[in-house]
């Protein structure tokens, strides 16, 4: 109970403070070379859902710059990824800048990742039960399958993770993140850059 209540909050505080001392130097670097590959704009801001729905804005490294089609559309993800940007993805570091969401108290390390607005309204009232806690950087859906997986699974292993939340379970979820960052695995769904919009 009290790692729930105090403990998971203390834990992202110390480790996520820790990480971005030790990656400010990546930081800085990637944030100039894509200053550069994006016009100027390094950062993605977006807003997303946060714990019981709150709105909040999360902050990643721009990994796709904005090109559109003739008609002013923009192009699909994967033409959108610029070859820096594909570094960043399959490193993982665009989700670096999001330490600062955790340091502000808007997410979490490890929890459901957060998604688009626009899904809130779409959901079942189990698939909502998502924003019980924060939102993480990484959670249980992404250390089993992350973008690879369908959307029915990726709901399932949240809502799991929402019964489950623990100490353990939480450093069982930060070791296999580290595992599949570095083996590169489950990064995009077949063939996108991004996992596909959720339908309902």
């Amino acid at each position: 109970m009290f790692y729930k209540t105090a403990g998971k909050r203390l834990f992202d505080l110390l480790i996520s403070v820790i990480a971005f001392v030790l990656l400010c130097a990546i930081f800085i670097l990637v944030t100039v070379f894509l200053y550069f590959a994006n016009q100027g704009k390094p950062f993605f801001v977006q807003t997303r859902p946060g714990k019981k729905g709150k709105l909040f804005s999360i902050l990643k490294f721009k990994t796709m710059n904005d090109k559109c089609d003739d008609h002013g559309v923009l192009l699909p993800d994967a033409l959108r990824l610029t070859p820096i940007g594909a570094f960043v993805r399959k490193t993982s570091l665009d989700e670096i800048p999001q330490l600062l969401n955790v340091i502000k108290g808007e997410m979490s390390l490890i929890g459901p990742r957060p998604l688009l607005p626009e899904y809130l309204s779409l959901y079942s009232k189990e698939q909502a039960r998502r924003h019980e806690v924060k939102p993480g950087i990484t959670g249980w859906a992404q250390v089993n399958g992350r973008n690879a997986i369908s959307w029915d699974q990726k709901f399932k292993l949240d809502v799991y993770y929402v019964d489950n939340v623990s100490f353990w379970l939480d450093l069982k979820i930060v070791f296999l993140t580290l595992k599949k960052v570095i083996i590169k695995e489950g990064i995009s769904a077949d063939g996108q850059a991004t996992m596909s919009k959720f339908e309902g």
